[in-house]
């Protein structure tokens, strides 16, 4: 078997654009990989064909020795761009391995650890306008049984404004999302780079009463020695790791005690091959793995396949907005019962892709998110 053919393929999904890549063999069978990176995505996909030249006329047999080679491919290596362009064919290699052998992915793993994953909701309230149907939406994924919910606690605005007052009402709304949760729903506190070292430690005092899961990302990721030492003084676990992109990089952040749990997001950090790495990693630490998971229909698999094969696996997010765009491109879409995926058993990743109902969300240009708002005072 020889890899003959690389196509790639973009779609808008409410707020950014998916980047899909398809890998076709001589033989008739191919594999689907995603490397949406959310900003230039364009240049990944010009990455994903460069990269692509390594692996055209090569058998696609053993994934590991195929990454080594588009890793080392160039003297420039790493970086966001080429590192979601190579986990996106890192994907699809697995799929065609899988598809060959007539196995799923997770059995290439070492085995089904768990059939099903436990689930939260992210960005739970995105497009809600009142108060009202924010707590209608918990008692939904009470009753959907999901593990809990994620949003953005604090208004970047708001912080700047006034810094005081808005602590207190990020503190109100979180109190008041505990009392409609109870005791049986976790909350996960997204803090997206919005506080500093001494805004996250005033937050945190006052959120702990409310018993947050995690504070996700709550000073920018580039400053991992920081992170260790807000972590040490937190009883809040922080949660990080979706903008770190191998083993060198998680290696640096575990070592400085710089989280509890880590999230590396399988479509930037090398793919299935590197973070099965940077899970052992994590595992030889006592941390637990919950993926970073907003992306379409195959980093979703790719990232299920995982996650039952792993023992340190945690929870798994859910992008509740997409979930209707990924089921519509999806020939067989991902199932979630009682608030668990539940981990396809067909050869490879589980599904394919639906390329004519791909024309029905068509490519945008991403808007840009702006400066970073840090409140560093």
């Amino acid at each position: 078997m020889q890899i003959t053919r690389i196509d790639t393929y973009k779609c808008w999904a409410n707020w950014c654009n998916w980047l899909l890549v398809r890998v076709e063999t001589d033989e008739g069978i191919h594999g689907w990989g995603e490397g949406s990176l959310h900003g230039p995505i364009e240049s990944v996909e010009t990455a994903i064909h460069e990269l692509g030249r390594v692996l055209i006329g090569q058998d696609p047999a053993g994934p590991e020795q195929l990454w080594q080679q588009m890793y080392h491919a160039w003297r420039w290596r790493g970086g966001p761009t080429l590192m979601s362009a190579l986990a996106a064919l890192d994907i699809a290699l697995w799929d065609i391995e899988g598809k060959r052998l007539g196995v799923p992915v997770y059995r290439l793993l070492g085995g089904q650890i768990r059939s099903s994953l436990r689930v939260y909701a992210s960005h739970a309230f995105d497009g809600v306008q009142s108060e009202a149907e924010e707590h209608r939406r918990i008692r939904d994924f009470e009753r959907r049984g999901y593990a809990g919910f994620k949003y953005v606690a604090f208004d970047a605005e708001q912080m700047r404004r006034n810094e005081s007052r808005a602590l207190a009402h990020a503190t109100e709304r979180l109190a008041s999302y505990r009392e409609t949760a109870g005791d049986d729903l976790e909350i996960y506190i997204e803090c997206g780079e919005r506080l500093s070292p001494r805004t996250v430690r005033q937050a945190a005092r006052m959120f702990e009463p409310y018993r947050p899961a995690w504070f996700e990302e709550p000073i920018p990721f580039e400053n991992i020695e920081e992170m260790g030492k807000v972590q040490s003084e937190l009883s809040i676990p922080i949660a990080t790791g979706e903008r770190l992109l191998n083993r060198w990089e998680f290696h640096r952040l575990l070592q400085s005690g710089g989280c509890r749990i880590v999230q590396p997001d399988l479509m930037h950090a090398g793919g299935i091959t590197e973070v099965r790495k940077i899970a052992a990693l994590a595992d030889l630490h006592y941390i637990p793995v919950a993926p970073h998971n907003p992306g379409g229909p195959i980093a979703t698999l790719a990232t299920m396949h995982l996650c039952a094969a792993i023992p340190n696996f945690l929870v798994l997010e859910q992008m509740e907005r997409e979930r209707p765009i990924r089921d519509a491109i999806s020939t067989n879409p991902v199932q979630v019962v009682n608030g668990h995926f539940v981990v396809p058993s067909g050869p490879g990743l589980g599904t394919d892709i639906d390329i004519d109902r791909l024309e029905d969300y068509p490519f945008r240009p991403q808007p840009q998110s702006g400066i970073r708002s840090t409140v560093w005072h």
